[in-house]
């Protein structure tokens, strides 16, 4: 079963067809929509400020969501796909964006609407990113627009196997 921490006064909070691994740690202001995965080993830490997921969000292996404290909050929008190892901190992510394996996003970014931050990309502090591009490099740029295709091909086909991955372990 995984950790859930209350912390100063706070507790997770899921909503319906959530799916948490057993190794994954959620901690204080946390608070999820529906058909959201967290898988194993991943951490959401809302003990300094709130995080808070939408609908069909997947936090992937080893992913790491935290903010600073009193100053920077987490906000994912709806069908949001965090990759493995990445780190998401207090920055807020549109509806519709695949966060790459290992990727960074730093404090005060904004990330817009059906958007790819590409594996091993590295988001400086208060970088804005504009709706339907790839972003990608350290620090990171903008690559190319996201064709209709490409969204599909991966935002979309990510987020919707994750929920068909988390289906095979639900009980």
């Amino acid at each position: 079963m995984a950790l859930l921490l209350e912390c100063r006064g706070k507790e997770p909070k899921m909503g319906n067809d959530c799916w948490l691994a057993p190794n994954a740690t959620i901690v204080g202001d946390v608070e999820m929509g529906d058909q959201c995965s967290v898988w194993f080993n991943a951490v959401i830490r809302g003990d300094v400020n709130s995080i808070k997921l939408g609908n069909k969000v997947n936090i992937q292996d080893g992913a790491v969501l935290h903010c600073t404290y009193e100053k920077t909050t987490v906000e994912l929008g709806n069908n949001v796909s965090v990759g493995h190892n990445a780190l998401v901190h207090g920055c807020t992510v549109e509806d519709n964006v695949l966060i790459g394996m290992g990727a960074i996003v730093m404090d005060n970014c904004y990330i817009e609407s059906n958007c790819i931050i590409a594996a091993g990309a590295v988001l400086l502090e208060g970088t804005r990113i504009e709706s339907w591009s790839i972003y990608a490099g350290i620090p990171a740029k903008k690559v190319k627009t996201l064709s209709p295709e490409l969204f599909k091909g991966e935002v979309q086909r990510i987020a919707d196997n994750y929920l068909m991955y988390s289906s095979w372990f639900k009980k």
